[in-house]
């Protein structure tokens, strides 16, 4: 158990390091934008003292070290400071929007964990028939098309011609559970298509990698039906790789919802940070940023725990 808290500290460690070096590339990525942000933000009729009390008052005026050891001080505070577009602090709108993300990704990983897990197991149990080869076909065909096409397909079949779902994904704190979820199916569906195949197929290729193994073979001398032998024996012993594949695509869902949440007009943070920068709302650009960064670094340290927690064999690999 020790060395299990060791390995944790030493990966967690390495995580708030890789945190601090992003949010010093978000910050000099932010201040290397082109133009300057008083005069985009009043707009060119604003005269040169309106500009300077307005860099001032950014505190623009101060060298850029000052300035990031400032914001980083804020942030881990949970001060993100206030948006410069509407004069709101950043948290506020940042908490709401963050939070729909996390229910439109989680929807998703609903969907999409059972459905791959369990054709991965029929894909492994009829390996190389014309099921396993379909359903390969057919999953891989959806990670190729670009989100914003199954998209408009979704929205052109169930909402256009069927009229069954809305094509807008606009939710608010007043809607029930129900109410949400069916708002959201469009996207979740979306998400689900395009994970879908990585599970699958990470499923399918574990399961057959523990069909080798000796003591499988000794399950089907036995005379044990293939498919409790897979369920019950390769399955369970072919978790750690499965579990790494599900909480990457989790981190996926998470940060790469950009396209989806603007194709439904979803409010979350993907739809605000796309706003954010339009708008050169730098205030909301790095917070969000910085957030997307750390649930996606969290979510891979889950991952990585996870799949030591369910291997021993990984626990022993990095002493």
């Amino acid at each position: 158990m020790k060395q299990v808290l060791w390995l944790i500290l030493k990966r967690t460690g390495a995580s708030a390091v890789t945190v601090f070096i992003i949010s010093l590339i978000i910050f000099i990525g932010v201040e290397l934008l082109p133009g300057d942000v008083a005069e985009t933000v009043l707009g060119q009729s604003a005269t040169p003292e309106t500009v300077a009390a307005f860099r001032k008052e950014l505190k623009l005026d101060l060298p850029p070290t000052v300035r990031y050891i400032a914001w980083l001080k804020g942030f881990v505070q949970g001060d993100f400071g206030n948006s410069l577009a509407n004069k709101k602090p950043v948290a506020e709108q940042i908490t709401w929007r963050f939070l729909n993300t996390l229910f439109l990704a989680s929807t998703a990983i609903l969907i999409a964990v059972p459905v791959a897990v369990i054709l991965g197991i029929l894909a492994a149990l009829y390996r190389n028939t014309l099921f396993d080869k379909t359903i390969s076909a057919v999953t891989l065909s959806f990670i190729s098309f670009p989100e914003f096409f199954i998209a408009y397909i979704l929205i052109g079949i169930f909402s256009v011609k069927f009229n069954v779902f809305p094509s807008l994904a606009a939710i608010n704190s007043n809607m029930s559970l129900g109410t949400k979820l069916y708002t959201v199916l469009l996207p979740a569906l979306t998400l689900t298509f395009i994970v879908t195949a990585h599970i699958m197929r990470q499923t399918r290729a574990a399961i057959i990698n523990v069909l080798a193994s000796a003591y499988i073979e000794m399950a089907e001398l036995k005379g044990l039906r293939r498919l409790r032998i897979i369920a019950l024996h390769a399955f369970p012993n072919s978790l750690s790789p499965v579990i790494n594949v599900i909480a990457v695509n989790m981190a996926y869902l998470v940060v790469g919802v950009f396209i989806v949440e603007v194709v439904f007009v979803y409010p979350g943070l993907g739809q605000l940070l796309v706003d954010a920068v339009s708008k050169r709302d730098l205030p909301v650009v790095q917070a969000s940023g910085l957030i997307f960064a750390m649930t996606y670094i969290f979510l891979n340290l889950l991952a990585d725990v996870m799949s030591m927690l369910a291997n021993p064999k990984l626990r022993k690999s990095q002493l």
